[in-house]
């Protein structure tokens, strides 16, 4: 079932900015093949299945039982990114399916930063930047499924080191054509 309804854009400058699109992203579900680091143009690119939580709200909640939660097909871009690091992604093949908790921003010197993708499974990705620039938009109409996330308490964010700077994402589209 197609569902149509006004499509999301955001864009994201500042901590607060992300913050926002860090809840539209919440419960994201995306394959490790769907992360691109293009590092020629220092952009960072995730392809998703975004949970849409508007459709979520008290007023709808008894319309969701009957034609069941919204998904739709989005992309997060980040801007400006000078490295990427992961952790707990670089083994993994690209068809495991990730899912999207959190992403925060760490000002470290104005107006650069890090960017923080928390995953499920005690995985993350870091990304050095130049400065805060980042953009939610979705692509397609969305469709309806019966399963909503469902979770309990959050993980804590990952405070753990990283891995060192990689490209896995780029060598992993390389290495599949």
């Amino acid at each position: 079932m197609t569902i149509d309804s006004n499509t999301l854009k955001l864009l994201a400058i500042d901590g607060e900015d992300l913050r926002i699109i860090s809840a539209h992203v919440q419960d994201a579900v995306m394959t490790v093949g769907e992360l691109r680091y293009l590092k020629k143009e220092m952009r960072f690119v995730l392809t998703m299945n975004r949970f849409d939580r508007q459709n979520e709200t008290e007023n709808a909640k008894a319309a969701a039982k009957k034609r069941g939660h919204i998904r739709r097909r989005a992309v997060l871009h980040f801007d400006r990114v000078l490295s990427v690091k992961e952790k707990n992604i670089k083994a993994l093949s690209p068809d495991t399916v990730l899912n999207l908790l959190a992403v925060t921003f760490n000002e470290v010197s104005a107006p650069a930063g890090e960017v923080t993708l928390v995953f499920s499974g005690d995985s993350a990705i870091r990304l050095s930047v130049e400065c805060l620039e980042a953009r939610l938009g979705d692509l397609d109409a969305a469709w309806s499924t019966q399963h909503a996330p469902d979770h309990g308490r959050l993980p804590e964010l990952i405070e753990e080191p990283f891995d060192e700077p990689t490209e896995v994402p780029r060598q992993r589209q390389q290495q599949q054509q």
